[in-house]
């Protein structure tokens, strides 16, 4: 089945829908209920119902807005105000079209905080993103010996999730709950708990709901890391018995610091229990220390279990990484990478093979998993009508390849080491000659470089090597001069010819005692190769081996000649395939090499078929014939001559004649090795090991993240649906072309002066995304305090009660944006741990941070007053109650999910799907109802 990237927003959106009737049916109530407000009451909260009225009479005293007339003779209650936002004048005497009216505004403004916090909490998810895809080298031995240098993600996974990714999702709910601290004057609220236990009820019902039924048809997810789901649930549960425990049972209706103190001090435990759990290391004696590549194609330091209980060695290659799973799933993304390059080399050969490797590295970022911050961050921008971060995916590409080509290039090039204390430099250019025995004079060549300003002089001499002086050459020594201006000079050398046949000989010439602004470099020594010309030659291929990269096209194996260069000679030669196969990974080549008067060294053209491989080591043979002088040689007639005269006949010049034929030598018959190119292989290693979308997450300047805030782009969207029709190089064909939708503009203008007011943030990519971290935290607070004014003025307006818009408004307000984003990872990954597998956590962290953080300095600060932090159990407690029941059912479908049948968490047969989702949606409103009732005491709570 083929996935298809589109840009179109779907309109009949399920978790939209979903979520527009109940906030819509929550305004309609509040409205339905408002009344004019007396002058007498100077409360923030109603009072409950007399237990004496009937539960109908109760009922219907909601739906009235009498609730608070029957207990008090008053109708409703005066708003106080809130810690940054004062409560809206006149305070009395408010009729009811008014109190409408400021109701209305309070929701619309309570909405667009919702998109503010939105905003600022993806710039905080951004932030979150660089900090914990950072990376360090570590260097190994591959399974040659050698050193290399690897990519190690430095955040543990689980670590990573439970932490900063929780803290990133939960920001405002944990804020919240901290801040309402403050506005009350370290008085228990029920603002905060109440959005707590509510996100944690929308969380695990409403967005599992939704994640089950829009996996597509006749697939399922299911969560890999599930013994961590396991311990991220069991948390979750102990959480919220704890948070009831303290309340009702241990100190009743009173926190003490050490329980405030236990909260908070569970997140660390917590943390590491989930790791140890990931890790297996109960039992650090028994694991070794590993590197492993993680979901995103990121190498992680890991631990493996040792075999009978022995200290096991470290993993010290690559060879070795291949043989753990997660590193076969890396491997297993590389094949995929180069799949992709050969199928888009294929169908686009008009392109350069950079452009092609750009696609394919975007189509594997695009297909491989990726984090729940990245999934957050695309479906904010969405929300607001941004262009999506896979956007830059293309431009990211080409820019790896270039720096990984650049970084082969310096690699592969050999970088003498030049002491700068000298600014002349002295030198043979080129440092190596072959010349003919009957050449007779020569000259080689002394370069000067760097400042020539300046006399220099130094000295140069000749040394014997296999030649000697006198009898093959002339010694010369003495001084070269390089008056100023000038670059190069020549030393004159003479060869001595003669008619004894001999073998190739050579000797030097050396440079010494520069002056002192000079510094001789290599070249220094040069080398001089006589050839003899009263030999036909012996001829050999100058190379036993040839490692051949694929990418050359052409290959040259040279063919030397050596030992005399007397006549014109021709050489046979043809190649055969062994393991290579020839017309796929070669063209087989024959014929002769025609070696003239003088010439000692002719190549072999061997044309090589590039395929793109990854790994190839394919082998063809090359053989040499035996050599003949040519027909047309001088020397040709004389040698059939003497060939056919009889042994006893021929002279001793004959005979010498005989012996000086063209022969081959040993090394007639070489093979060949076919490997992948080096640059490639590199630039395909770096490409897969960067080919993870959290490089794409961020930004470098507040210039660009200005233009982003004032543009509108749209597009980039990470979306799949089934579309076997349609093909997908087509789709991103017009990927880049796609422009914004009308939902995207109405969206843009909508959050604009957010994204121009948290453009300021420092961009994410400086300093490793900390000062984005912190400053996004700060702006998140400010704005989460607004928002927490904004709910109680709304409530108090209408006569909501505070833990009823908790539940209802601001819970399901501040997890609009996982929503999206669990929906967009359910549908892409293969798996659930995205999706769901983080739900459980960032419920327990709510609750150890959340609660934690602000109980215990409310109970610090009583403590030092001579008070007790007193939390009334009323509808906290019940509300805690009923999910916890509730959760214990959805976690038990969840696990009974997992079976053959079903296969996964999400997704399965259809009308299992659905009737789970039900399910899940009916228990979350259940548990509404459950908790409106109980507040306004219809039902009886605890």
């Amino acid at each position: 089945m083929s996935r298809k990237y589109t840009v179109r927003i779907r309109k009949s959106n399920l978790c939209t829908t979903l979520i527009g009737l109940i906030g819509l049916t929550v305004l309609f109530i509040s409205l339905v209920s408002a009344e004019p407000a007396p002058e007498a009451s100077t409360s923030t909260e109603q009072k409950p119902l007399s237990l004496s009225v009937s539960p109908k009479r109760r009922l219907l005293s909601i739906f009235q807005g009498k609730a608070a007339r029957e207990e008090n003779g008053s109708d409703s209650t005066i708003c106080e105000d809130g810690l940054i936002l004062k409560a809206w004048r006149p305070l009395t005497n408010i009729t009811q079209s008014e109190r409408i009216g400021r109701g209305i505004v309070y929701f619309l403004a309570m909405s667009y905080l919702f998109i503010g916090v939105a905003i600022v909490s993806d710039r905080f998810m951004e932030g979150i993103e660089v900090i914990t895809s950072s990376e360090r080298l570590v260097t190994v031995l591959n399974k040659n010996g050698q050193r290399e240098t690897i990519s190690v993600h430095v955040w543990n996974e689980t670590v990573a999730n439970l932490t900063l990714m929780a803290l990133g999702s939960s920001a405002p709910e944990i804020l919240l709950s901290i801040i309402e601290m403050f506005q009350k004057n370290f008085s228990a609220g029920d603002l905060g708990p109440g959005t707590i236990v509510g996100s944690a009820a929308y969380n695990l019902f409403i967005i599992i709901a939704i994640c089950i039924v829009v996996i597509p048809k006749g697939q399922v997810r299911r969560i890999q890391h599930f013994r961590v789901f396991v311990v991220t649930a069991s948390w979750s549960i102990f959480a919220y018995v704890w948070m009831c425990l303290i309340t009702k049972y241990i100190t009743p209706s009173v926190i003490d610091i050490w329980e405030g103190l236990v909260t908070f001090i569970s997140f660390p435990i917590f943390v590491y229990h989930a790791y140890v759990t990931e890790r297996r290391l109960f039992c650090p004696s028994c694991y070794r220390q590993t590197y492993d590549a993680n979901q995103r194609g990121i190498i992680v330091s890991s631990s493996e279990a040792a075999v009978g209980g022995s200290e096991a060695p470290v993993r010290s290659s690559i060879k070795d990484l291949v043989e753990s799973p997660e590193m076969r799933e890396f491997e297993e993304t590389r094949r995929q990478y180069i799949s992709k390059l050969k199928e888009l080399y294929r169908k686009y050969p008009q392109y350069d093979l950079e452009k092609i490797q750009a696609m394919a590295q975007e189509h594997l970022i695009r297909d491989k998993p990726k984090s729940r911050a990245f999934y957050r961050v695309q479906s904010g921008r969405r929300l607001t009508g941004a262009a999506g971060v896979l956007r830059k995916a293309r431009d990211f590409a080409a820019i790896e390849i270039g720096e990984a080509k650049a970084v082969y290039r310096m690699q592969a090039e050999e970088e003498e080491d030049i002491d700068e204390e000298y600014e002349t430099r002295l030198y043979f250019d080129p440092g190596h000659y072959t010349v003919l025995e009957s050449i007779g004079d020569f000259e080689i060549h002394v370069i000067r470089s760097g400042s020539l300003s300046k006399l220099t002089k130094v000295e140069y001499y000749t040394e014997d090597g296999t030649a000697e002086a006198g009898s093959d050459y002339v010694a010369v020594s003495g001084v070269l001069e390089f008056p100023p201006g000038i670059g190069e000079q020549t030393i004159k050398i003479t060869i001595i010819d003669d008619d004894v046949f001999e073998e190739d000989e050579h000797f030097y010439v050396h440079l010494r005692k520069p002056t002192a602004d000079a510094v001789l470099v290599a070249p220094k020594v040069a080398t001089i190769m006589i050839l003899d010309d009263d030999h036909c030659g012996i001829f050999e291929f100058k190379d036993k081996e040839h490692v051949i990269p694929e990418n050359v096209k052409t290959y040259e194996v040279n063919v030397k000649r050596y030992s005399g260069m007397r006549g014109k000679v021709i050489l046979p030669y043809y190649s055969k395939g062994k393991t290579a196969i020839s017309g796929k990974e070669y063209m087989d080549v024959k014929g002769e090499l025609v070696f003239d008067v003088g010439e000692y060294e002719l190549p072999i053209e061997v044309e090589i078929i590039e395929e793109h491989s990854f790994e190839k080591n394919v082998v063809f043979e090359m053989y040499l014939g035996d050599p003949r002088v040519a027909d047309d040689d001088p020397l040709y007639p004389q040698i059939l001559q003497v060939q056919r005269k009889p042994l006893d006949e021929r002279t001793y010049h004959e005979n010498l004649l005989l012996t000086g034929l063209p022969k081959l030598a040993n090394i007639s018959k070489i093979e060949c090795r076919i490997v992948e190119s080096e640059e490639f292989k590199q630039t395909v290693n770096k490409l897969v090991q960067t080919a993870n979308a959290s490089k794409l997450i961020g930004t470098t300047s507040w210039k660009e993240q200005f233009l982003d805030a004032m543009t509108v782009t749209g597009g980039g969207h990470l979306d799949v649906e089934d579309d076997d029709e349609e093909d997908d190089d087509d789709a991103d064909d017009d990927y880049d072309d796609a422009g914004p939708t009308a939902w995207e503009y109405v969206m843009h203008f909508l959050s604009i002066f957010w994204k121009i007011c948290f453009a300021i943030i420092p961009p994410a990519k400086i300093y490793n995304g900390y000062p984005c971290f912190l400053v996004s935290i700060i702006l998140i607070a400010i704005c989460t305090a607004v928002l927490g004014d904004v709910a109680s003025h709304f409530g108090c307006t209408l006569g909501v009660l505070d833990s009823v818009t908790a539940i209802c408004l601001v819970a399901m307000g501040t997890s609009l944006p996982d929503t999206f984003a669990s929906k967009v990872a359910a549908i892409h990954d293969k798996t659930a741990d995205n999706a769901i597998g983080n739900v459980t956590g960032s419920n327990a962290v709510n609750v150890f941070l959340g609660i934690g953080i602000a109980w215990t300095m409310a109970a610090i600060y009583h403590a030092i007053h001579g008070n007790q932090f007193e939390v009334p159990v009323g509808s906290l407690l019940f509300s805690t109650a009923i999910y916890l029941i509730e959760a214990a059912v959805a976690i038990f479908i969840l696990i009974y999910r997992r079976k053959q049948s079903i296969g996964g968490e999400l997704g399965g047969p259809e009308k299992l799907k659905w009737v789970h989702s039900i399910i899940f949606i009916l228990l979350w409103v259940i548990y509404i109802t459950l908790s409106i009732l109980e507040a306004y005491d219809v039902i009886p709570g605890f």
